[in-house]
C-alpha cells in the first residue's frame, strides 16, 4: 500500500508564498534598528517615559512584580522556549517520521538566537538603570532575547499546527496560547525594568520576520 510522504501535510491548507509580509517585517525591522542604534531622541525619550511610569508601578505592586519574574523566568523563559521546540522537534521526528521539518524547526531557532546574540553585541545597547531595581539581566538590551524567542518558537508552532490540519477547536487554542505568551513576556520584561519598550518591540518584529522567512523556506521545500 502506498504511503504518502511523511513531510506532507493531510490537505492543502497553503497558499504559495507572498513576499509582501516579509519584505514589511524587514523594513519595520531595519527602521527601528536604524533609529536605535543612531539613538534617536524622540524614540529614546519615549522609551524612557514609558518605562519610568511601569517602573513606578512596579515598585508600588510587589505582588504584580513577583507574578512577573515567575512568568518572565520560568513560564516564557528562552531556555523554557527552546525545550518546547525540543520536544516538538522530537514529536515531528520519531512519532511522524517528518525529520526534515524537526531539522528546519531546530535550526531556524537557532539560527533566532545567533541573529539575536550578534544584533545585541553590535548595537550594544544599555539596560535601564534604576536606584531601586525589581530585577536584573544580563547582556546588551535591544533586541529583547526573551521576546524575539517566544515569537519565534511560538509563531513556529502554531504555523505547524495549521499545516498538519488540526480541528479549529486546537488551532484556536494554541493561537490563544500564543498570543498570550508573546504578549506578556514582552510586557514583563518592561515591567521589571530590564528592557525598553522599543527593545521589546525589536524583538517582537525579528522574531516574526525569522517565521515569515522560516515559513518561505518549508513552503519551497514542501509546498
Amino acid at each position: 500500500m502506498h504511503t504518502p510522504h511523511v513531510d506532507s501535510p493531510p490537505r492543502s491548507t497553503d497558499r504559495p508564498p507572498s513576499t509582501l509580509p516579509t519584505g514589511v517585517l524587514a523594513l519595520c525591522s531595519a527602521l527601528l534598528l536604524a533609529l536605535v542604534a543612531v539613538g534617536w531622541r524622540p524614540l529614546l525619550d519615549l522609551d524612557g517615559d514609558i518605562s519610568r511610569t511601569t517602573h513606578r508601578w512596579a515598585v508600588e505592586e510587589p505582588g504584580w512584580t513577583q507574578t512577573a519574574r515567575i512568568l518572565t523566568d520560568w513560564v516564557w523563559d528562552p531556555w523554557t522556549m527552546r525545550v518546547l521546540c525540543g520536544v516538538a522537534a522530537a514529536l515531528l521526528a520519531w512519532r511522524y517520521a517528518a525529520r526534515w521539518t524537526a531539522t528546519w524547526l531546530v535550526v531556524t531557532v537557532a539560527l533566532a538566537t545567533a541573529v539575536q546574540q550578534g544584533l545585541k553585541a553590535a548595537v550594544d545597547r544599555a539596560r535601564p538603570v534604576w536606584p531601586d531595581p525589581v530585577d536584573s539581566a544580563h547582556y546588551a538590551a535591544f533586541p529583547s532575547g526573551h521576546a524575539m524567542t517566544a515569537t519565534v518558537v511560538c509563531g513556529l508552532l502554531v504555523w505547524l499546527l495549521h499545516r498538519r490540519g488540526v480541528s479549529r477547536l486546537v488551532r484556536r487554542v494554541a493561537l490563544a496560547l500564543a498570543v498570550l505568551s508573546v504578549t506578556g513576556v514582552g510586557l514583563t520584561r518592561v515591567w521589571l525594568g530590564v528592557h525598553w519598550p522599543t527593545d521589546v518591540l525589536g524583538g517582537w518584529l525579528l522574531g516574526a520576520l525569522v517565521v515569515a522567512a522560516a515559513v518561505r523556506v518549508h513552503r519551497r521545500r514542501h509546498p
